[in-house]
């Protein structure tokens, strides 16, 4: 495995601030932590396509996340008090937090999820590593690191522990996740770059086996021998597509077909309503 090479570093800040300098004291139990090293978590994930488009989403999204986790982008501090001792405080000043674009050549993910052993590279895929607590006075709070390897993509997320907890991390990533999504349906919705390939048409063929399969699980079903192969089929792809455009299945919808040449059966057709089962 080659080692990791780092493309590009850049300081991410919340896209809303208030202009003021927020403080927040951290705690006796928060101080004991000053001394240890931040929580580190990694995700895997399949390479995206494309890959610029994705860390663009991840970088807007996260500086949308920022802004409802204001600590994170900013820097410990500290203040000399009358009696000699030094108080510390998170200073949400919103300075930034640290996004890295790295690429690790030649690693796969096999490489790291079959690994009996966590491989020795997997550390270089985090950033701030070797830093303690303390250090967030000069350094940032929050680092990422997303590392581009040859099928997938690693998130390193490094956060300062004297800020936050387990709990509280993962509700950071959590969120983080929630609001990237809804950035990739609103780019979708838009119509931007991501958007979806355009539809390709399919042709579905019934068998005359499969439509008396229909017909005869339809009428077993509704305890009836009334339901045609005809109204068999067109329910069933009704059904499938309701259940493909993720409809609600407490919704009343309307299912109407026009049919070529059915003027002298019109006596016989009936236009019903019809809901997923």
């Amino acid at each position: 495995m080659g080692g990791v090479r780092c493309i590009s570093t850049t300081l991410v800040k919340a896209s809303a601030h208030n202009g003021g300098n927020g403080r927040i004291e951290l705690t006796p139990w928060d101080l004991r932590l000053l001394l240890l090293g931040p929580i580190q978590k990694g995700l895997l994930f399949p390479k995206p396509k494309p890959s610029n488009a994705f860390l663009h989403r991840l970088k807007a999204s996260l500086s949308t996340t920022l802004h409802h986790f204001p600590p994170l982008a900013g820097r410990l501090a500290t203040i000399k008090l009358d009696d000699e001792t030094v108080s510390f405080f998170i200073d949400c000043n919103n300075v930034g937090a640290l996004f890295i674009h790295a690429k690790a050549d030649g690693v796969t993910v096999s490489n790291i999820v079959e690994s009996v052993y966590v491989p020795s590279i997997v550390h270089s895929f985090f950033p701030l590593n070797g830093m303690t607590n303390y250090d967030g006075i000069f350094e940032p709070l929050l680092g990422v690191q997303v590392t581009e390897l040859a099928d997938g993509i690693f998130i390193g997320v490094t956060i300062n522990h004297s800020v936050v907890d387990g709990i509280s991390f993962w509700h950071f990533i959590n969120s983080w996740s929630e609001i990237s999504r809804a950035y990739l349906l609103k780019q979708i919705h838009d119509g931007d770059q991501l958007t979806q390939p355009p539809l390709r048409e399919r042709v579905f063929h019934f068998s005359k086996q499969s439509i008396a399969k229909l017909k005869e699980k339809a009428n077993t079903e509704a305890g009836t021998n009334n339901i045609s192969s005809l109204q068999a089929l067109t329910s069933h792809l009704w059904r499938s597509i309701m259940r493909n455009r993720r409809l609600s299945s407490e919704e009343e919808m309307s299912y109407y077909l026009v049919w070529v040449g059915a003027r002298p059966r019109l006596s016989n057709i009936l236009l019903r309503k019809t809901t997923i089962g």
